[in-house]
């Protein structure tokens, strides 16, 4: 991490467009992407996220601590979120059989149905207001850019 200087590196007019640019982009594209699951099926998109990422590991099943890492999220938050989704009968907690003071969350076969039904609408989205608005050779800078930044910012 850097240290602040006396006097802040101000940005120069591209930069200052880049940097705009990417946060108003990515904000409105996270608010089209959630309102297109929730419209079709009640689902918000980080609810979407925790469903992806349990769906892909072997037995549906991953740490808590570990999901709230690839979530980019806090424990408390994903917690919370968590609750909301073992309402909707869409995942599970159970006790980690490694460590008795771990909790795992697994996705339930309702969960996964959800997850089959919603994934064409979130797929649909993502091409249409993202990838197919880029080249390859775009999708490769961006792509290379954040992970980039996730390399640089992770600090699991």
């Amino acid at each position: 991490m850097t240290s602040v200087s006396a006097e802040p590196r101000w940005l120069e007019p591209d930069e200052m467009r880049a940097w705009r640019a990417y946060v108003i982009a990515s904000e409105l594209l996270r608010q089209q992407l959630n309102r297109e699951l929730q419209e079709k099926h009640g689902l918000a998109l980080p609810d979407y996220e925790v469903l992806v990422r349990l769906s892909e590991r072997e037995g549906w099943q991953m740490r808590m601590s570990q999901l709230a890492g690839q979530l980019a999220s806090s424990k408390s938050r994903l917690s919370h979120q968590i609750s909301r989704l073992e309402k909707a009968g869409f995942v599970r907690r159970l006790n980690c059989a490694e460590d008795a003071r771990g909790v795992v969350a697994e996705l339930t076969p309702k969960g996964m149905d959800m997850l089959r039904t919603a994934a064409p609408v979130h797929v649909q989205g993502v091409r249409e207001h993202l990838v197919d608005l880029m080249s390859p050779a775009e999708q490769e800078v961006v792509a290379g850019l954040f992970e980039r930044v996730i390399e640089h910012l992770d600090l699991t």
